[in-house]
C-alpha cells in the first residue's frame, strides 16, 4: 500500500473545528463525572437514550419500525457521503448469464424489434418513436440548471411531440434529424468522460440502434449527474454531519427504545474489565494505604474503542452507534492484522539473522514487500495462513542467502534456515510471545492516539519493533483516530448517559459492599 513520506495528522479529516467544540460540550458530563459524582443523581439522564429504565416495555408498531429503518438508511447514506471521498453511485448491472439478465435482454430486444418493424413499414408507424422522443426530452430537461432557459426553450421547441405527430400524419417527420439534434444536445450537457460515447453515437448508421444507444448514454449521464450532485453537497453535509446524525439517531431511539442495547453492552464490558483491573491493583502488596482510584469515563470509552481493533466482524454485531462505520473498521482491522504479522516476521528475522543482514536496508524492504504479497487476502476463510507463513520463511531464506552471496559472505546453514521457517510458522499459534509483544505495542500506540489532546495533531512516536510498518501504521492510526473522534462528536451525549448510569450503579454497589457489616 503506497504512502507518502509526510507525517500523517490525526485531525486532518475532521468535519470542522466547530464540530470539535460541540463534541467537547456534549462530552462535558464525562469530565464532570471525574470531578464530581453529583451529576449522576440529576434528572438530565432520564431521556429515552438511558440504558436503565423502570418503565414497562413499549409496544412498537410496524410503522414505527419502518420509520426507524428509513431514518437509519438516510443517516447511513449521509454518513457515507460525508466521510468517504470516493463514494459514488453505480448502475446496478444484472449478470447477462442470469435468469433476470436473459429476461431483460429478451424483453428489450423485442421492444426494439417492434420499433424497427414499425419504422420500416409502409407507411411507417411513428407513435412508439414519438413516445421515445418525449421521454428523451424530459430526461434532457432534467439535466438543465434553473438558468438554462434558452436551451430549455430550444429543446421544448424541437422535441414538441404535438408538432412531431402532425408532421408524422403528413409523412414529413425527420426521425434521423431529431436523433442527431438529441445527440448534439447531449454533447453539450454531458461530462467530458462521455465524449467518446457521443462520438460513437454520431457514427451509428441504423436509426433504431442509434435510439437504443441514446438511452444507454442518457442512463450514464443521469448517473454522472447524481454523482456530481453528491460531490457538490459533500462539503455542506460534512459541516452539518454531526448534528444531522445525532438528530436522526435520536429519532431512531424514540421509535426503537432498544436501539442502544448493543452499545450499552459494549461499554459495560469495558467498565467490568476496568473494575477488575482496579480490584487486582488494590490486592497488590503495599496498596492498602493507597486511596481507591475511581473509574474514568474517558478511559472506559477509549478502551471500548480499542476493542474494535480485535472485533470478530463475521460473528459479532457491532454497537448500534458504529454501524455506519462498520465496513471501514473491518477493513482497518484486517489491514492491521496483516501489519502485525509483517512486524512479527521482521522482528524474528532481525533477532535470528540480524547480525549478518545488518546494513542491507534494501533487503529489509524487499522482504517486507514479499510478506505483504503472500499475506494478501489473509482474512478470507479459505486462506491458509500456516502455508503462507511457511512460504514467506522459505522465500526469506532465499533472499537472505542471495544477498549474502552477492557480497561474498557465507550463506545461512540448514539449521538456521529450518529454525527461521519454524518460528515464522509458529506466529499463528495461540499465546505466541512475539505476536503478543507486537500486539501489545500496537494497542499501546493506538491507545496513545485516542489520548492525544485536541490541540496536538501530529502522530505520537511509534514503539520499538514497529519501525518496519511505521508509515502504514501511522496511516491506519490516522484513519482510526478520525473514525473514533467523529463518532465521539456525534454520539457523545448518548455515551454520556450510558456511562452515567453504568458508573453510578457500580459506585453505588461498591458503597453498599463497603458499608455491609462483617460477620
Amino acid at each position: 500500500m503506497p504512502f507518502n513520506d509526510e507525517k500523517q495528522c490525526v485531525g486532518e479529516d475532521h468535519p470542522s473545528d466547530s464540530d470539535s467544540s460541540r463534541f467537547s460540550e456534549s462530552m462535558a458530563s464525562l469530565s464532570d463525572y471525574e470531578c464530581s459524582r453529583q451529576s449522576f443523581t440529576s434528572d438530565s439522564s432520564s431521556k429515552s437514550s438511558s440504558p436503565v429504565s423502570t418503565s414497562p416495555p413499549r409496544v412498537v408498531t410496524f410503522d414505527e419500525v419502518m420509520t426507524a429503518a428509513r431514518n437509519l438508511s438516510n443517516m447511513t447514506l449521509a454518513h457515507e457521503i460525508a466521510v468517504n471521498e470516493n463514494f459514488e453511485l453505480k448502475q446496478d448491472a444484472v449478470p447477462e448469464n442470469s435468469l433476470a439478465g436473459q429476461v431483460k435482454h429478451i424483453v428489450h430486444q423485442a421492444f426494439w424489434d417492434v420499433l424497427e418493424s414499425e419504422l420500416n413499414a409502409d407507411p411507417p408507424e411513428y407513435e412508439h418513436a414519438i413516445k421515445l422522443f418525449e421521454e428523451i426530452r424530459e430526461i434532457l430537461l432534467s439535466f438543465l440548471t434553473p438558468g438554462g432557459n434558452r436551451l430549455r426553450n430550444q429543446i421544448c421547441e424541437v422535441l414538441d411531440t404535438d408538432l412531431i405527430r402532425q408532421q408524422a400524419e403528413h409523412s414529413a417527420v425527420d426521425i434521423p434529424g431529431l436523433a442527431n439534434y438529441v445527440i448534439s444536445t447531449m454533447g453539450k450537457l454531458c461530462a467530458p468522460v462521455r465524449d467518446d460515447d457521443i462520438r460513437e453515437l454520431k457514427a451509428t448508421g441504423n436509426i433504431v440502434e442509434m435510439l437504443r444507444q441514446i438511452f444507454h448514454v442518457l442512463d450514464l449521464m443521469k448517473m454522472d449527474m447524481v454523482n456530481f450532485t453528491i460531490k457538490s453537497i459533500r462539503p455542506h453535509l460534512q459541516r452539518q454531519l454531526v448534528e444531522y446524525e445525532r438528530s436522526k439517531f435520536q429519532e431512531i431511539l424514540e421509535e426503537t427504545p432498544s436501539a442502544l442495547d448493543q452499545t450499552t453492552e459494549w461499554i459495560k464490558e469495558s467498565v467490568n474489565e476496568e473494575l477488575l483491573s482496579l480490584s487486582e491493583s488494590a490486592l497488590t502488596p503495599g496498596a492498602e494505604n493507597i486511596s481507591k482510584p475511581s473509574l474514568s469515563p474517558t478511559v472506559v470509552l477509549n478502551n471500548s474503542y480499542l476493542k474494535l481493533l480485535k472485533w470478530d466482524y463475521q460473528k459479532k454485531d457491532l454497537p448500534e452507534t458504529l454501524v455506519t462505520d462498520g465496513a471501514r473498521l473491518q477493513e482497518l482491522t484486517e489491514k492491521l492484522n496483516q501489519l502485525k504479522i509483517i512486524a512479527c516476521l521482521s522482528l524474528i528475522t532481525k533477532n535470528m539473522v540480524g547480525a549478518v543482514t545488518e546494513g542491507f536496508p534494501e533487503l529489509t524492504n524487499r522482504l517486507k514487500r514479499i510478506s505483504a504479497v503472500l499475506l494478501e487476502g489473509m482474512n478470507k476463510q479459505t486462506f491458509n495462513l500456516k502455508e503462507a507463513l511457511n512460504s514467506i520463511g522459505v522465500q526469506t531464506c532465499v533472499e537472505v542467502n542471495k544477498t549474502l552471496t552477492e557480497r561474498g559472505l557465507p550463506t545461512l546453514n540448514a539449521e538456521v534456515q529450518a529454525n527461521l521457517i519454524g518460528q515464522f510458522s509458529s506466529i499463528q499459534e495461540e499465546d505466541n510471545s512475539i505476536w503478543s509483544l507486537i500486539d501489545k505495542r500496537i494497542q499501546l500506540y493506538m491507545k496513545s492516539l485516542l489520548c492525544l489532546p485536541s490541540s496536538q495533531k501530529c502522530m505520537p512516536p511509534v514503539p520499538g519493533g514497529l519501525t518496519i510498518i511505521q508509515q502504514e501504521l501511522e496511516a491506519l492510526g490516522c484513519q482510526y483516530a478520525n473514525i473514533v473522534n467523529l463518532n465521539k462528536q456525534v454520539y457523545g451525549p448518548f455515551y454520556a448517559n450510558i456511562l452515567r448510569k453504568l458508573l453510578f450503579i457500580e459506585e453505588a454497589v461498591g458503597k453498599v459492599n463497603a458499608s455491609s457489616p462483617t460477620n
